[in-house]
């Protein structure tokens, strides 16, 4: 007896189905790419509860003869290629696997309608599990309709991990908006149960496409990308970008077409993100629609069974046509600017060898180990606005002339001048021991709870306070510290019901066919944040309340982001952790800087005030807030240890 056998027809096809078909997108995707292929001139897609129930996409493309039909939902049936060297030689077509209705027609109930130009009548099929069982000739149009009802019946395992309705219609939506915006010349239209989603017009202009898609708004701020002047791989780079203020929160509005298949390029989207430079902030991305013409020979699009990844066969050449194409674009429009500052000369690029920095010899092996304080949350943290500890000199201590402010916590400081700074000889690294007293004059040894007990020495390039404790030495970044007290003290605020703000003018928001899709479902973890939204349009949401504690610093374009979140494929995320997100962020924006000179007093409330936080040891987005280098570190690393030393 062998342990090994041949798996039964049924259970090979359910298999390969779940390679080809994920999700209701991955169903759209494939019907809509062989619509394209079939020279459609409007497609029209219409999709019932997220895509689960029903997805009917009608087209007037070539059609089929009743023979072809037949053979279309057999496995591996294919008109788009012939045999191998077709498939080495690059596939010039969007489909070419011969698997899409049969493995559709494995996993649903697909009906399948159409008729060949200038045929009487047509032809219609219905498949149930895989198994054709009924066909016969039926009046219908020009073109071809396929109607694919109950997704996944017979495979109930796969069903159950489909998400929610409006994140499935929001994989669907991504689809058809990708493959409207790469086919500008053909009209095509998505339609959710009762209500069309948007209609392009199918007349060749992108900027009308865009605008069906994501709105006069966004439309009227695209700048056009034509070619590029680097060598490479790509024939041509073409499509549109948009302005670098008109962004968003998530890169899937970054669009990428190859030879006209919508694929989720990484390399291509992270080359366009690249071309804005340091005009978009960390976490925002642009809207793009790049076009990539490329041999077919040169391009792998046979590296992912749904035809979602591409694979270049010089992706360095690639990157800079791409990243050189868009960045052009935006120079010609006049929205990027070099990082040179103004009225001073670009400075030459300065090459630094390994083994030294700013100016001084730092052997490899010399390097300082240091521990985070048991910091309980992990992370990262982009903060474009701080300046790297080793671009700037310390200076002396600025006089103590700050004063507080009855609206500013008291260890909020002004910047100093750094001209100053700038003139201080490289060696200095430690300010000048700061002497701290009390009204009484003794000298303060603040007792903490959470805290070590530290004596403050002073400012580390105005960044970092230095401190010694018993144990060693602490380093406190001010920044990160400031932004955890500010982030405790408004979860407090948000703690409990969330006292709203009505505004006086509400504020209407313009939004993508994508976003007012996902409105709906983030309203009621909008109303628990305190936002009031109410659709007044097909695109235009209506914001009339804010949370009262953000009132005065956040407006309501905040709920855009949060809709976003939406967007990215998880509705479900609790309103605790919208909560922290928000607020995190918010945090960040008032905290103390690097490069700020801080007074003794001052110095003394920021870490009274971290003592008090629950969680003093990493800012809200999980970086270290206090590190410590030990007492026998320190020793080891001054060699204390030698032979004879007492």
């Amino acid at each position: 007896m062998t342990n090994i056998r041949r798996l039964d027809d049924a259970t090979v096809d359910r298999i390969a189905a779940g390679e080809v078909v994920e999700r209701p997108a991955s169903v759209v995707k494939e019907l809509v790419e062989n619509s394209v292929d079939a020279g459609a001139g409007r497609i029209d897609v219409t999709v019932a509860a997220g895509g689960t129930e029903r997805i009917e996409v009608r087209d007037d493309g070539s059609g089929m003869s009743p023979d072809d039909l037949e053979l279309a939902v057999t496995e591996h049936a294919t008109s788009k290629i012939r045999d191998i060297d077709d498939l080495e030689g690059g596939v010039a077509s969007l489909g070419f696997r011969g698997e899409a209705l049969h493995a559709i027609g494995a996993v649903s109930k697909l009906t399948v309608r159409s008729r060949e130009p200038g045929a009487s009548k047509g032809a219609q099929l219905r498949v149930e599990g895989g198994n054709v069982v009924r066909q016969e000739t039926v009046g219908c149009p020009e073109g071809t309709t396929v109607v694919v009802e109950d997704l996944f019946y017979n495979v109930p395992a796969r069903r159950k991990y489909l998400k929610s309705e409006a994140t499935e219609f929001s994989h669907v939506n991504s689809v058809v908006s990708g493959y409207a915006l790469a086919n500008a010349d053909i009209a095509v239209s998505l339609t959710h149960g009762d209500r069309e989603t948007f209609a392009t017009e199918g007349r060749g202009d992108r900027r009308s496409a865009i605008m069906a898609v994501y709105g006069r708004d966004v439309a009227a701020n695209m700048v056009p990308v034509d070619g590029t002047d680097e060598p490479g791989p790509l024939a041509d780079v073409g499509g549109m970008v948009s302005h670098p203020e008109t962004n968003r929160a998530t890169r899937e509005y970054v669009n990428v077409f190859v030879n006209g298949r919508w694929v989720t390029a990484t390399a291509v989207r992270d080359a366009v993100v690249e071309a804005y430079d340091r005009q978009l902030a960390g976490d925002r991305y642009p809207f793009a629609v790049i076009d990539l013409d490329v041999d077919p020979a040169t391009v792998d699009v046979n590296v992912h069974p749904r035809k979602l990844e591409v694979r270049f066969a010089d992706e360095d050449g690639m990157t800079r046509q791409v990243r050189g194409a868009v960045e052009s674009a935006l120079l010609d429009a006049g929205l990027l600017r070099t990082s040179a500052p103004r009225g001073r000369s670009k400075a030459a690029q300065t090459e630094i060898s390994p083994g030294e920095r700013d100016g001084r010899d730092t052997p490899e092996s010399d390097t300082t180990a240091t521990r985070s304080v048991d910091a309980d949350t992990t992370g990262s943290e982009s903060e474009g606005r701080e300046s790297s500890p080793s671009d700037s000199v310390a200076s002396e201590p600025a006089s103590s002339s700050a004063t507080d402010d009855a609206e500013t916590p008291a260890w909020h400081a002004e910047p100093t001048d750094d001209s100053t700074e700038s003139r201080e000889p490289a060696r200095r690294r430690f300010r000048e021991p700061a002497t701290q007293t009390t009204v009484d004059g003794s000298d303060p040894a603040p007792e903490f709870d959470r805290l070590p007990s530290m004596h403050v020495l002073g400012q580390l390039h105005d960044t970092y306070v230095v401190a010694e404790t018993d144990d060693g030495l602490v380093l406190v970044d001010q920044h990160a510290a400031d932004e955890r007290v500010n982030f405790e003290r408004l979860r407090e605020r948000f703690a409990g019901e969330v006292v709203t703000q009505t505004l006086a003018e509400p504020v209407d928001l313009s939004l993508t066919a994508k976003e007012a899709a996902l409105a709906d479902p983030a309203s009621e973890v909008l109303a628990q944040l305190g936002f009031t939204t109410t659709l007044t349009g097909e695109r235009t949401l209506r914001v009339s309340t804010v949370p009262a504690p953000l009132a005065d610093v956040s407006g309501p374009e905040l709920v855009r982001s949060l809709i976003d979140d939406f967007a990215d494929g998880d509705p479900e995320r609790t309103v605790e952790r919208a909560v922290d997100d928000l607020l995190g962020d918010l945090a960040c924006y008032p905290s103390i800087k690097g490069n700020t000179s801080l007074t003794e007093g001052t110095v003394t409330d920021l870490l009274a005030a971290l003592d008090d936080c629950e969680n003093p040891y990493a800012c809200p987005h999980g970086r270290p807030v206090v590190i410590e280098v030990g007492r026998e570190e320190i020793e080891n690393r001054f060699e204390r240890d030698y032979p004879g030393h007492s």
